[in-house]
């Protein structure tokens, strides 16, 4: 995305912007994964704490004889996991993000391997509390044996919500180089990847607190020394256990829906203010990933529909072309009221030899370009480049209030401005009106939008007598008698039967400037 969105190209302001350099980069997932490890690591010691001092108080790990299990044998464990953990971790990122601190492309081996790299650093963690149950289990049991299911379960249920926070921690942290690797055409489509989120969040939230509410009540009822009181705080405990890892991981899950989804609904709004210069960055491997992707394929599809009406327009008219697009043109036309202008170069052959042809273009484009600008003004059609010939009409697709005063006007503008801005070329303006057949012409395989009628002819004959003096437009009376502006300006000059018609012509001429 551009600007606009640039904070949140991945979902979040935490990951930074796409155009963000690979240094930055670097650092910002470096120190996103050390805290998503030390936070998931921190609630999981936190749980354990809660269970075996309040959830589970007996049998008591609080014991005189334990004192060297407790202040040295766990301390220096959890100080030796956490430096263990993050040291790894870090080898583990460095080795499989290489690519990305280098800056480089990934190749398809770059790719498993960051696709891998959560799993991989999940991997340690579960290790390090799947260390600790054995090695916690075995120090409290051998002192006290009864400690061993207590001791057993809460170590477990602790790692679990550790290992279940540090996937969706780590995954979050790595969305920036995911979107690397999507972008470079190695995308691995997770199949049901929302329902698995849905059922780690199940999982930790709601399952495994159950569990461990049905084991205390069974701790209870074969454990004689268990009160009533006892049990009320263990299954107290373990409900507020999981109602706060339930709603960290509810709120974590719902997150990474919402994330894509915002992305989506944000650059939907920017379209649909007209902006189709939007492109998501795809940063999710799941269904969501896929909404990504088709937003992205919808507006591509959009740009090169406007790209192909800009271009339709350029060379059939933007009104013939916005009429083809709001419904299937047929070929035929119907009888329409029009002032048609015809504008044709003088001594083009001359002009011709004495320049290149390269020079003989970029005249004629300045030629034309004094043309479409004063017809496009006036609400008309510029409808064919014939050589070095233009014929515009006014009234047809589009109706006009006045299309005579408009094309006299815009006669008049052509002739002065031509002078200024084109004095390598002059031409004869001539200016016609009448009834003709608009529509498309041509076979069905191939046609053009085009008028074809008495008025067509007549502007291009009077074209050739204006060519007598190209700073004077020339008009049919049938032009200035229907105009309603512009006429006060047109003076006739004669009469005369214009060559291929049997009537004959009132000719009017444009009035000199003072």
């Amino acid at each position: 995305m551009g600007a606009h969105g640039a904070s949140r190209d991945y979902g979040s302001i935490l990951l930074g912007s796409a155009a963000e350099s690979p240094v930055h980069r670097r650092i910002r997932i470096q120190a996103l994964l050390t805290a998503s490890i030390v936070l998931a690591n921190l609630v999981g010691a936190g749980v354990a704490i809660l269970l075996a001092g309040v959830g589970i108080p007996e049998p008591s790990v609080f014991q005189s004889r334990l004192w060297w299990v407790n202040y040295i044998a766990v301390p220096v464990y959890i100080a030796a996991a956490f430096v263990i953990g993050i040291v790894l971790g870090t080898l583990v990122v460095i080795r499989d993000l290489t690519w990305s601190i280098q800056g480089r492309a990934p190749t398809a081996k770059d790719a498993r391997r960051t696709q891998r790299a959560p799993w991989r650093l999940v991997v340690i963690q579960a290790g390090l509390w799947a260390a600790a149950t054995v090695i916690f289990t075995t120090m409290y049991g051998v002192i006290d044996p009864a400690l061993i299911p207590k001791t057993f379960f809460v170590v477990t249920l602790s790692g679990v919500v550790v290992v279940s926070l540090s996937y969706l921690f780590i995954e979050f942290a790595l969305r920036p180089v995911m979107a690397e690797v999507i972008s470079a055409g190695y995308r691995r489509r997770k199949r049901s990847g929302i329902r698995s989120r849905a059922i780690v969040a199940w999982l930790v939230g709601s399952a495994v607190p159950i569990v461990g509410i049905l084991l205390v009540v069974l701790f209870g009822v074969f454990r004689g020394k268990t009160s009533k009181l006892d049990l009320f705080v263990g299954v107290t405990v373990l409900a507020i256990i999981a109602l706060a890892t339930g709603l960290l991981l509810t709120l974590l899950t719902s997150a990474r829906v919402t994330g894509p989804l915002r992305s989506v609904r944000t650059a939907m709004g920017r379209v649909q203010g007209g902006d189709t210069d939007v492109d998501l960055v795809v940063y999710d491997g799941t269904e969501l990933g896929d909404l990504q992707v088709g937003f992205n394929a919808m507006v591509t599809g959009l740009r090169e529909r406007e790209r192909m009406h800009d271009l339709f327009g350029r060379h059939v008219g933007r009104h013939v072309a916005d009429a083809a697009l709001r419904s299937d043109p047929e070929l035929g036309g119907t009888e329409r009221t029009v002032a048609v202008v015809f504008v044709d170069v003088i001594g083009s052959t001359t002009s011709a030899a004495g320049r290149s042809p390269t020079e003989v273009v970029d005249v004629l484009n300045r030629f034309f370009a004094v043309i479409v600008r004063s017809v496009e003004s006036r609400g008309g059609l510029v409808n064919k480049f014939e050589g070095d010939a233009v014929l515009a009409i006014f009234g047809a697709p589009i109706e006009l209030g006045d299309p005579a005063g408009a094309a006299l006007s815009a006669a008049r503008e052509i002739a002065s401005d031509l002078v200024v801005e084109v004095p390598d070329l002059s031409a004869g303006i001539g200016v016609g009106y009448g009834r003709v057949v608009a529509g498309n012409v041509g076979a069905i395989e191939r046609f053009e939008y085009t008028v074809i009628g008495d008025p067509v002819n007549e502007s291009a004959r009077l074209s050739e007598l204006a060519k007598r003096d190209p700073c004077r437009p020339l008009a049919s009376g049938r032009a200035i008698d229907a105009a309603v502006g512009d006429a006060g300006v047109w003076e006739r000059q004669e009469t005369t039967t214009l060559r291929g018609r049997a009537e004959e012509t009132v000719v009017y001429a444009a009035r000199m400037a003072d």
